[in-house]
């Protein structure tokens, strides 16, 4: 979010997007416990508008209000992953399709960067926004603003997965292998190879996601 942005919010509206911005992130991750007090000082924040954002990612279901505890970051259960990443490979195999039929060379070339980018980053963190960036690129070439808008209402729950799977070279050199057979099938013109390829690496990304969990 830009400054002229933040400029134009108020003091809970911009509590909010940071502290959204920092689970997003890793700094608070799920199953944390969410002080008014430690919150503020860290956002450097006063706390009148930090408690207004927690109240609004309760709202969210991000987090949750818990007796004797206070405001805790919530953890998706194995049931509530696997539903998500059901209705997620839905989306993402529908939009490998439509990008198929919609994407333009310059857009191809543009995920093929990002992916080259993932391979070569040393950052978990780093890969892990590089690769939701690849699919949004997807996404945009869809040239479809209910499937993005479809896609945008998951965010609060892809916030709590929790660390991100892009923690090793042999995981990155998985899911970038995946991406190029995606992005190959989008150039091609392929749309049965698309979403078939999007539906195989959603498929390996909850079969990872699922063997961290248990640790």
């Amino acid at each position: 979010m830009t400054q002229p942005e933040m400029q134009e919010m108020s003091q809970g509206e911009v509590a909010y997007a940071r502290l959204h911005q920092a689970i997003r992130e890793g700094v608070f991750t799920p199953g944390d416990r969410l002080r008014e007090a430690d919150v503020a000082e860290r956002l450097a924040l006063s706390r009148t508008p930090v408690r207004e954002a927690l109240r609004k990612l309760e709202a969210d279901g991000i987090i949750e209000h818990r007796a004797r505890i206070g405001a805790v970051i919530r953890k998706l259960s194995h049931e509530e992953v696997v539903e998500l990443y059901e209705m997620r490979l839905v989306l993402e195999r529908t939009a490998a399709e439509m990008a198929a039929k919609h994407a333009v060379a310059a857009e191809a070339d543009e995920l093929e960067a990002i992916n080259e980018d993932i391979a070569s980053t040393a950052s978990p963190e780093v890969a892990a926004a590089l690769n939701q960036s690849f699919h949004r690129c997807i996404y945009r070439a869809t040239r479809n603003r209910f499937l993005l808008e479809s896609t945008r209402a998951l965010g609060n729950a892809m916030l709590l997965l929790g660390p991100t799977t892009l923690a090793d070279e042999a995981r990155i050199k998985v899911v970038t292998h995946q991406h190029t057979d995606i992005i190959d099938a989008i150039r091609a013109g392929d749309v049965e190879a698309a979403g078939a390829s999007a539906e195989a690496h959603l498929e390996t990304s909850l079969r990872h996601r699922l063997k961290v969990m248990r640790g």
